[in-house]
């Protein structure tokens, strides 16, 4: 790695805990988290910038070790080159700063796995992401559609995260999977677009399957709003949605991933002070854990 290089991965502020296993250095490392701790659109329950520390200090409660995928955490190489300083309270420049942290990470030929934080932050992502790889895919897990072009006064709210996305996806190629609130137009241009991916509770995620087997060997993007989950199993997320999923339900997702292209990763929407058991971080955490795997291709 090259000096310029080094100095462009010291702006993050790695202060506090790392992820169970994890490295500071990028050295022989294929994925690297970063946080992004920002909320500062929220429009319900506040929290979500407390989601980075959180998850990295409880994720020694879950175990290295990955019955779904026979892999260990102890036998990877990843880095946790801790999060991001961030402006309070200005999105659109919080977008601007994680688009450059993302185009630092991809410099590094390293593959992103971000935690917020709240949704907004994706857009971010994706403008960087989109210059390496133009035709990239997007798959969303998500309670609501964030289809909106703004609310409440703001183009970059995380209510409005994946229009802003398809307005620069090149493309246009998002699914969307456990959408279960939004307003009527949302839906109707979910339905119209064929976006909208069915997943049936407890069952293999044969509709993701099926519409992805066109893009074999494409590079695939999935943001995971962790109100995808039903509160029942993650209370501490700030716009919780009835009717949502299980983790076998996204065992189910994870094993139509194994065959795929995944490039990159968003886990967002864990508002931790919100849930005093403590078991929203910890289910956050081991979806961390597979989507390192994941990534490690």
């Amino acid at each position: 790695m090259s000096k310029s290089n080094l100095k462009d991965l010291s702006i993050f502020n790695n202060d506090g805990a790392i992820f169970m296993g994890g490295q500071r250095s990028i050295d022989q490392c294929k994925v690297s988290l970063l946080g992004v701790p920002y909320d500062g659109t929220c429009c319900f329950r506040p929290g979500a910038r407390f989601g980075p520390s959180a998850v990295r200090e409880d994720s020694y409660g879950i175990e290295t070790y990955c019955p779904q995928l026979n892999l260990d955490l102890e036998d990877i190489k990843f880095a946790d080159l801790g999060s991001l300083d961030i402006p309070l309270g200005d999105a659109k420049l919080t977008i601007d700063y994680v688009k450059d942290a993302i185009d630092i990470l991809l410099k590094n030929n390293l593959k992103p796995l971000i935690i917020g934080g709240e949704h907004s932050i994706t857009t971010g992502i994706l403008k960087s992401i989109i210059t390496n790889y133009p035709e990239l895919i997007m798959i969303q897990l998500d309670a609501h559609a964030d289809l909106r072009d703004e609310w409440l006064g703001s183009k970059f709210s995380h209510a409005c995260t994946m229009k802003r996305c398809l307005e620069i996806l090149p493309s246009k190629n998002i699914f969307q999977i456990g959408i279960r609130s939004g307003t009527k137009s949302e839906f109707l241009e979910m339905n119209n677009t064929k976006r909208l991916i069915k997943h049936t509770y407890g069952d293999n995620a044969k509709y993701l399957d099926k519409a992805l087997k066109n893009f074999k060997g494409k590079p695939i993007y999935l943001t995971f709003d962790l109100d995808w989950f039903d509160p029942s199993i993650m209370p501490g997320t700030g716009t919780p949605e009835p009717g949502g999923y299980f983790w076998g339900d996204f065992a189910a997702i994870v094993e139509v991933l194994k065959s795929h292209n995944l490039i990159g990763a968003d886990v967002v929407e864990l508002s931790p002070k919100l849930d005093n058991s403590g078991i929203s971080t910890i289910l956050a955490a081991k979806v961390i854990r597979s989507l390192i795997m994941l990534l490690n291709k």
